[in-house]
């Protein structure tokens, strides 16, 4: 695909406008907050298939499927090149798709585990200890206390007595590869032209994870109807929400799409709930509120 079929309006075969202009067109006339919250709802509806799929499934192979679909299809429209990189972008490339590729299993792992909202509302602690880190006032003091008190409140105790700590354990490390996500996506950024550096990343990680996922998914890889059971966790995952997330950030402020995204661990519980019957004591609810709390007020205060 050239730069002049993106940017030319017109198929000039037929005279009609291409589709891809037509889709930014129809992409442009939605409110970039609603594309937003689009793209958080189908990453969360993504995850809520993709747990449905562990009866069959490992989650290592529900994995592989979604970040080989993500790899397929990027690859196929971004094309990354690969000549003329030096060691410092190979590096960089391949620990970001090996950050993304263990970021994804392990959270996973966690959702197998635990209850969305909770998986998700964990995992959130990684890009949250980011915001905190880049700033260095005194309030950020209460966001870190925030996200303490609604990671004592997931702790299995009290009403959490059967959430499972090997489940809260992936979900940290989930977070914890999250906020190496955000690092290491700002320096491929720097390395790779365009969208680039994303795509070689999912390639690094579908072959990554891609003997994992296969050992342990064996034949049942095979079946159509998990491959595309597959194929719509990983459009949905992956393909779709990045689409929505470029649009929408071509047109509003990333302070603002922070705080639309702090959101999400609620539109996981909430899905949860709806998709697969997880219900939620109020002692959970009440951790999930405070690190959505936590996330809100470090992402107003950054831009502050």
């Amino acid at each position: 695909m050239t730069a002049f079929a993106l940017d030319d309006p017109l198929d000039r075969g037929s005279g009609l406008p291409r589709p891809g202009h037509l889709l930014r067109a129809a992409s442009d006339s939605i409110p970039p907050s609603s594309l937003v919250l689009l793209a958080i709802f189908s990453v969360q509806l993504g995850a809520g298939f993709a747990k449905e799929l562990f009866a069959t499934l490992p989650p290592s192979a529900v994995v592989f499927l979604r970040i080989a679909t993500g790899a397929l299809v990027m690859g196929a429209f971004i094309r990354p090149r690969l000549r003329g990189l030096v060691w410092r972008d190979w590096a960089v490339g391949i620990g970001f798709g090996v950050t993304l590729a263990v970021m994804n299993l392990s959270f996973y792992e966690a959702l197998s585990r635990l209850p969305m909202g909770i998986a998700v509302a964990i995992e959130f602690l990684g890009p949250l200890g980011v915001a905190v880190a880049a700033s260095r006032r005194r309030i950020d003091l209460l966001w870190v206390g925030l996200a303490g008190a609604g990671v004592l409140l997931l702790a299995p105790w009290g009403e959490s007595a059967s959430v499972s700590w090997a489940g809260i354990g992936f979900a940290m490390v989930a977070g914890a590869c999250w906020a190496g996500y955000i690092l290491l996506s700002a320096a491929a950024g720097q390395r790779f032209p365009g969208t680039s550096g994303l795509a070689f990343a999912m390639i690094v990680s579908a072959v990554v994870i891609a003997p994992v996922g296969v050992t342990t998914g064996g034949a049942d890889l095979l079946q159509p109807e998990l491959l595309l059971i597959g194929l719509g966790v990983g459009l949905l995952s992956s393909v779709i929400p990045y689409s929505l997330e470029l649009q929408a950030l071509r047109r509003m402020p990333k302070h603002v799409f922070g705080i639309l995204m702090s959101v999400e661990p609620a539109v996981a519980a909430m899905i949860g709930v709806l998709l697969l019957g997880e219900i939620l004591h109020v002692q959970q609810w009440a951790a999930i509120v405070c690190i959505v709390a936590a996330s809100l007020g470090s992402t107003r205060r950054a831009k502050k």
